[in-house]
């Protein structure tokens, strides 16, 4: 069933919050910092491939990230809907079920045999393709998959997130400097103020993950190596 009717916004981003907050994918500790792919210290952590093993929350964020896309990008916006390798492929094909739409998938590189595809399932020539992923942190790995999209023909100028970190600066002019505009349904903020509001975490620890948001760059680099 096509959604048309969800809460706004605001609310969206705070029970989404709540949601990955109450699955345990959200994953705090200054103490002892998490690495990211970036080889970069971070002392909080999101795991939103989890949300697959949560029928009733899963299908609630499905829900609003189709309704998201409706409202800021159009009901007829797209003629199909990919998933980026691993993280992205079954949240576009929940999404692709409540859009009615065609769904595919996108290698983050070509499989080496066979017809070395990158693109899996039928995506043809000026179809406009939905990205849809977990989660962006700086938005880099979303290029690559959009370029790959856009080899075939097909346009690429959405991609949908449940969860963007929201503190890097640059990732909305990376996006938008490729052509890419961002739908995403809560941010580290929302998860913070949510997490104080439950009491979560410790002070100590809050206050420092906030540190941490306010000026990612310099916490990183203050802790690097260390």
């Amino acid at each position: 069933m096509i959604p048309s009717s969800f809460p706004d916004k605001t609310e969206i981003a705070r029970l989404t919050a709540r949601m990955l907050l109450e699955i345990r994918a959200v994953h705090f500790n200054p103490e002892q910092p998490f690495t990211l792919a970036s080889g970069l210290p971070s002392p909080t952590y999101i795991d939103c491939r989890k949300l697959i093993s949560y029928p009733r929350i899963r299908a609630t964020l499905m829900d609003f990230l189709a309704v998201t896309v409706m409202r800021d990008a159009g009901f007829e916006a797209f003629d199909n809907i990919a998933g980026g390798e691993t993280a992205g492929i079954p949240f576009a094909a929940m999404v692709a079920e409540r859009l009615a739409l065609p769904m595919s998938y996108v290698r983050k590189k070509p499989k080496g045999y066979g017809r070395n595809a990158r693109i899996e399932g039928e995506m043809s020539e000026g179809q406009r393709v939905l990205l849809v992923e977990d989660l962006t942190t700086d938005g880099g790995s979303k290029l690559s998959f959009v370029d790959a999209i856009r080899e075939t023909g097909a346009t690429c100028g959405h991609t949908a997130v449940i969860f963007y970190y929201g503190i890097f600066p640059e990732t909305l002019a990376r996006l938008e400097g490729h052509g890419v505009r961002l739908h995403h349904l809560c941010t580290w903020w929302d998860v913070l103020a949510e997490a104080r509001r439950q009491e979560a975490f410790d002070s100590e620890t809050l206050s420092e993950v906030e540190s941490f948001l306010s000026a990612p760059r310099a916490w990183q680099q203050a802790r690097a190596g260390a």
